[in-house]
């Protein structure tokens, strides 16, 4: 084959490479900014020009064929060398511009990053965000995210990550509602109340809770709860709570601005939810040599924006 003809190929064995780290057509797709199709169609290509096949497609994803795994491996590190040497080169200049694919749990997304990302944007008008909402805890590396926002106490041992803050539960309700049903004293008092909360397999909720001060010697009591709803999102249960249908156990993010505006109260704060959702907020990367500049800039900008944590007075 000519010189010519192999260097009419170089998009195509990039796009195979992208293919391979991705692990479906969907996801290369994605990351490439390019159509499933067009995927498809550069890797048809490439099979045509060299003669054998070198991917297996499925419905679900794709399995490499012995050709294809020496063609991957034989090529990345290429290709690996290309990226670092064009980053390093985008590095010397003083604007950081691209893309930042983020990914972040729903609730904490909502009510405290949206609202405040238009401070980034005005520091870096050349950075675009493409944040996903979402609270499963997604493959970074595979889905092509930049980074993630990870509500949980440990992140993978794979990736790089930063504590943004810690975060506590808290039980809250609205004082119309204590108004009509009472304030519960202890937990045990909670079974007679109408409680919101995340759905079990049972249809009832379980809360346990730590009795706050050095004298509690770690006092635990765990309670069955029950009320007319729950859901798997903090929010939503905060809402539920707004229009004083019961008490809802809540992480401080999602609790915070209608604590601060006295429209819900807080409730039992000799008593510490535990148990019920993780007590930190990281931002987490891929490991990578080369780490653009934009991406740099918006973890930095996280880590000081969420310092201070969710303070609810």
């Amino acid at each position: 084959m000519d010189t010519q003809r192999v260097e009419a190929l170089w998009t195509h064995l990039h796009w195979l490479n992208v293919l391979a780290t991705q692990g479906s057509y969907t996801a290369a797709a994605a990351r490439l900014g390019v159509s499933k199709a067009a995927v498809s169609q550069r890797i048809a290509e490439l099979e045509r020009v060299a003669g054998v096949p070198l991917v297996q497609r499925t419905t679900r994803s794709v399995r490499f064929t012995e050709a294809g795994l020496r063609l991957v491996e034989d090529t990345r590190a290429q290709f690996d060398s290309i990226a670092a040497s064009f980053a390093s080169v985008r590095e010397m200049a003083d604007v950081a511009r691209g893309t930042v694919r983020v990914t972040a749990p729903v609730a904490f997304a909502r009510q405290q990053l949206v609202p405040r990302l238009a401070q980034f944007s005005r520091a870096h008008p050349e950075v675009r965000v493409q944040l996903e909402l979402s609270d499963r805890l997604t493959s970074i590396a595979t889905e092509g995210f930049d980074l993630a926002i990870r509500h949980s106490a440990q992140v993978p041992e794979t990736h790089v990550a930063w504590k943004l803050c810690d975060t506590r539960s808290v039980i809250v309700a609205t004082r119309t509602y204590l108004k009509q049903r009472g304030t519960p004293q202890t937990p045990a008092d909670l079974a007679q109340h109408d409680c919101l909360f995340y759905p079990r397999a049972l249809g009832a909720g379980v809360w346990t809770f730590e009795k706050a001060g050095r004298r509690a010697q770690g006092a635990r009591e765990t309670v069955t709860v029950n009320g007319p709803f729950s859901a798997n999102n903090s929010e939503a249960l905060r809402d539920a709570a707004l229009e004083h249908l019961g008490i809802a156990l809540l992480p401080d993010f999602s609790a915070q601005a209608a604590l601060q505006a006295g429209k819900l109260a807080v409730l039992l704060a000799d008593w510490r939810p535990v148990g019920a959702f993780a007590s930190q907020l990281h931002v987490v990367r891929p490991y990578g040599a080369q780490v653009p500049r934009a991406v740099k800039h918006f973890t930095e900008f996280l880590r000081q924006t969420f310092k201070d944590g969710f303070p609810l007075v």
